[in-house]
């Protein structure tokens, strides 16, 4: 506050908030003397949005007529309302200025908003109405009831304005403006009676019905302080004998336009706002009044979905409040089932990216109603969310965004914090929205573009001290909606859950006991008391259940084995308990519920681990995190485990614990398409190699002391693992290799077998079995399980034969001393890739072959339908694949590869084998690797023969990417692809 003299410094009014100094000192000067008051007695600009606009405001009021200001102004509280109100809205100060008498609204301390029915009376009185009718219908009617409109919207803004807290009244301002919208709609409807007297007997305009509905923010009783308010006419006759039906429509016609030209027709008056019937059936195109009938026919049959979203706000506003009940009544049970129409969320969503597509680009980054992240995003979600599951649930029956939002938090079909930050931007928005149209008391919903206007909005609002402040606040709820917007909004569960049969949302114990029968339970009963379990109760949890269960139902029968998958959806449930992130997810987030329903209803190998693990369910909500994490990372970590233990046991453990885990993430990866054949084959290989070498540290320390340090011990890996082409299911095939390096024969055998004992014990995992198979070895399992590096030098060149030369094809070192596994990768390229191959070696390989194919098979096993033997599969491409590579290798670098692939695709670039040849065994070998693997994720068990039974192999068939029912065509497409790998194989192999 200034000194209360006659004059006040410039820097005292830059203090205070004024930006035109020299103006605003010389229209204080003025206003001070017209008032007689000291400057000081007048100033409470600190309180002011714009002081500038504030004083010039109210020197144009003090000119025409100062006693009404003067008073006001005498008064600290009133003195502070009158600059509050004048600061924020030069439409308001227009309007005093035109009736300063109407300045006596802001007398006294405005510390609550009138009612409805306040409001009405006030207006009603402003026209002197009766029965109905206005004391006249001429234009001063209009003008009187405007200006009524003007005073207590004058009110209500003080209020507003005044309160230390605006933000937390939004909901309370919105509605009372909502309220004096229908109470000016009342007025206007009664001096269009009055009107109409001229032309037609009172006792027809009396008999005539007419509801006016609100729709939009007027429904909902969430209006801004300008905007269109949207309706809908609804007629009839009160009494046939008086008026007919025919002719009341045509009255209520009259009604309706002369209510609509009272209000936003050009007077003395300024109009106050655009009254829109444009919901109605048809449009502008259609008829401006009809009767419950008319709607009821037009919504049964040509309705869209929009126009059923825009009636979820309708609210009788004004007229006969009997019609307009019984309007409600007929249309609501027709809201609350649109969402079950054919692509009504989809429509819904297209709606609202379209109506971002028609934003000018130029106000796209200021729309706080319509762009991204506005009021907009808030209400289509909201609205959205209602719309379907109100198909179900009385409770969100409601119309307001905030109540509405209380209702989808108390029924868990929104979480609490989303609904929170929903609620406080939604506040922060409309309050933004407020501000600007009080300033001219125009309708507009763009942020100021100059930093004038960002400031005026700053401190008109109170949400931040400057105009860049309030900016950053702008952008950063724009950041917020448009996220939560963009994951509900688009949420899949939505449509799911709207495309629902009618009779599968709500079903008694009997119904329901033949609907998952029907849909592909086995044990329907055991079903629902899985059901029962997940959804009885009053918890948050449980509420959360119900709402997911019936599309999660109807997504497991989808799948191959829905009694399994919600027996483990029940397990996985209970073990995560009360974990508030589980439920949340899969109710908010893009797909994890029907990512998880189709690996449950998919695989037992996953369903089984994720019971292990349910904390990995929340990787279904990125599917970043279903890549393998890659050797390096695993490496770290297990490394990392082992400093954690103290003993082996324990860190062994968790090592056990990682390899899990990381199966587990890569099979969720492969069954949802998110990897490759080839990627997974090298996540397994990571993983096996990762595991190996973490537990040969571990048995290292352990095993060998001090003292005999300088032994050097080495895992070679063999077959599949070798060339990193394991599966799920796959054994390790391995080999052990040791160098004493001055360690004593003896001890070095026998350390060397004790950490072979180790290995095996410690990678022993009951759950997931890793196998490590030396069967490779000389000898075979003759032989002794580990040698030294000589023994393997002169057993290899003395006695070796040419399958073992085939089996070092795959040889790779992947743990132990790395100077070990280069001597004996040295020794193994003298053997694997000879300068010649006599043809008596040549006919021993191929006599193996034929051998292999007929002892090896289980008996009475179809040879057809063995993966890894039967002809066309994988054994038939490795050996083709390995005897060009005993064969060329020595000439041709390229196929010094242990990956069947690469060396495929080496010997096609060699012009071994034509590319159509390479194509038909690479596909071959492809899809008898993933068959291998899909029967491993479905059963949870190792298998190498392609089931018969039609059910088994229909539910591979979609784990491979069939459509459902595909049985007979995965076959036929198996043996087909075989069939002419095996012909191209007897071409090269035999030929």
């Amino acid at each position: 506050m200034v000194r209360p003299d006659d004059s006040v410094s410039l820097s005292a009014l830059a203090r205070l908030g004024f930006a035109e100094l020299s103006e605003a000192a010389a229209s204080l000067t003025e206003l001070a003397e017209i008032l007689d008051r000291p400057h000081g007695v007048l100033l409470e600009a600190d309180d002011a949005a714009d002081p500038d606009a504030a004083v010039r405001g109210l020197l144009r009021v003090a000119r025409r007529d100062a006693g009404p200001l003067r008073a006001l102004l005498d008064d600290e509280v009133t003195r502070r309302q009158v600059w509050r109100v004048f600061g924020a809205s030069e439409g308001l100060a227009d309007f005093f200025l035109r009736h300063p008498e109407q300045l006596s609204v802001l007398e006294g301390s405005i510390s609550g908003l009138s009612t409805s029915r306040e409001l009405q009376e006030r207006l009603l009185a402003s026209v002197g109405a009766r029965d109905g009718f206005a004391q006249t219908g001429d234009d001063d009617a209009v003008v009187a009831l405007r200006v009524a409109y003007r005073r207590s919207l004058a009110a209500i803004a003080a209020y507003d304005l005044t309160h230390p807290s605006p933000a937390t009244i939004v909901a309370e301002v919105s509605a009372a403006l909502a309220d004096l919208a229908g109470a000016a709609l009342e007025a206007s409807l009664a001096v269009a009676r009055t009107r109409l007297q001229e032309s037609l007997s009172t006792d027809e305009v009396a008999a005539t019905r007419l509801a006016v509905i609100g729709m939009g923010k007027a429904g909902a009783r969430e209006l801004n302080y300008v905007s269109d308010v949207d309706v809908i006419f609804v007629g009839g006759t009160r009494d046939e004998d008086v008026v007919s039906e025919a002719k009341a429509m045509d009255i209520a016609t009259r009604l309706a336009r002369e209510t609509m030209r009272n209000l936003s027709g050009i007077e003395i008056e300024p109009p106050l706002w655009e009254v829109d019937a444009a919901l109605r059936p048809e449009g502008k195109q259609g008829a401006l009044v009809r009767s419950v009938a008319s709607h009821l026919a037009y919504y049964d049959r040509w309705a869209k979905s929009w126009e059923f979203q825009a009636l979820l706000k309708a609210r009788p506003l004004a007229g006969d409040p009997e019609l307009g009940a019984e309007y409600i009544a007929a249309v609501q049970p027709k809201i609350w089932s649109s969402a079950a129409r054919q692509d009504f969320v989809e429509s819904v969503q297209r709606m609202r990216e379209r109506v971002m597509e028609y934003i000018d680009p130029e106000d796209v980054p200021y729309q706080l109603k319509l762009g991204a992240g506005g009021l907009r995003d808030i209400e289509f979600t909201v609205q959205l969310l209602q719309l379907v599951h109100g198909l179900t649930d009385e409770t969100l029956c409601t119309r307001g965004t905030l109540e509405s939002l209380d209702a989808l938090v108390a029924g868990g079909y929104i979480g609490r914090a989303d609904a929170a930050t929903f609620a406080d931007d939604y506040r922060v928005l409309r309050l933004m929205e407020h501000r600007l149209q009080l300033r001219e008391l125009s309708r507009t919903h763009l942020m100021p573009r100059t930093p004038a206007g960002l400031r005026v909005l700053a401190r008109a609002t109170g949400l931040a001290e400057s105009g860049g402040a309030v900016w950053s606040r702008w952008e950063s709820v724009r950041r917020e909606v448009r996220e939560i917007h963009t994951r509900l909004f688009y949420r899949p569960l939505l449509s799911a859950v709207a495309g629902l049969p009618e009779e599968e949302r709500t079903l008694s114990a009997a119904q329901a006991h033949d609907r998952l029968a029907a849909i592909g339970f086995r044990d329907p009963a055991g079903a629902l008391r899985h059901i029962g379990a997940l959804t009885s109760g009053l918890s948050r949890k449980a509420t959360i259940q119900r709402h997911l269960m019936p599309i999660m139902v109807r997504w497991f029968a989808d799948g191959s084995d829905p009694d399994y998958a919600l027996l483990a959806f029940r397990r996985i449930s209970e073990r995560l308990g009360d974990t508030p992130w589980f439920l949340r997810m899969l109710r908010d987030s893009s797909g994890a519920a029907e990512s998880l329903t189709r690996l449950l209803s998919s695989s037992r190998y996953i369903g089984e681990l994720l019971e292990w693990i349910p904390e990995s369910v929340a990787w279904l909500d990125s599917s970043g995190r279903l890549r393998p994490r890659g050797a390096a990372a695993l490496d770290e970590e297990a490394r990392a485990i082992q400093t954690r233990h103290e003993t082996i046991g324990d860190a062994l453990r968790a090592v056990r614990a990682l390899r899990r885990r990381e199966l587990l993430r890569t099979a969720m990866g492969a069954v949802l398409g998110v990897l490759t054949i080839e990627e997974v084959a090298t996540a397994l290989t990571d993983i096996t190699e990762a595991t190996i070498q973490a537990a040969l540290r571990a048995v290292l320390r352990e095993v060998v002391p001090a003292e005999d340090e300088d032994l050097d011990f080495a895992v070679i890996a063999m077959g599949r693992f070798g060339g990193a082409e394991l599966g799920f299911g796959s054994d390790a095939d391995i080999l052990y290799v040791y160098d004493a390096n001055g360690v004593d024969p003896q001890r070095a055998q026998k350390l060397a077998t004790q950490i072979v004992a180790g290995l095996r014990e410690h990678v022993t995992d009951h759950r997931l079995p890793l196998d490590l198979d030396a069967d490779l070895r000389p000898e075979g399992r003759n032989g002794p399980v580990v040698r030294s590096i000589e023994a393997y030098t002169e057993y290899y060149r003395r006695w070796s034969l040419s399958w073992e030369a085939q089996a070092l094809l795959r040889a790779r070192g992947v743990a132990g001393s790395t100077k070990l596994i280069e001597k004996f990768t040295a020794l193994a390229d003298t053997i694997r890739y000879p300068e010649a191959v006599d043809l008596q070696s040549t006919r021993e390989i191929k006599r193996i072959k034929a051998r292999v194919e007929g002892e090896r098979l289980p008996q009475g096993a179809d040879p057809r339908r063995h993966l890894k033997l039967g002809p066309g599969t994988l054994s038939d491409v490795e050996w083709l694949v390995q005897m060009l590579q005993l064969q060329h290798a020595h000439a041709i670098p390229g196929l010094r590869t242990t990956s069947t692939l690469g060396a495929l695709d080496a010997a096609v670039e060699a012009g071994l084998v034509t590319e159509d040849d390479a194509e038909r065994l690479r596909e071959a070998w492809r899809l008898s690797s993933r068959l291998r693997s899909a029967i491993t994720l479905l059963t949870g068990k190792t298998s190498d023969l392609l089931p018969v039974d039609r059910r088994q192999l229909d539910a591979i068939g979609r784990l491979l990417g069939y459509p459902d029912r595909s049985a007979t065509e995965l076959e036929e497409d198996y043996l087909g692809v075989t069939r002419r790998a095996r012909k191209t194989f007897e071409d090269l192999f035999y030929g």
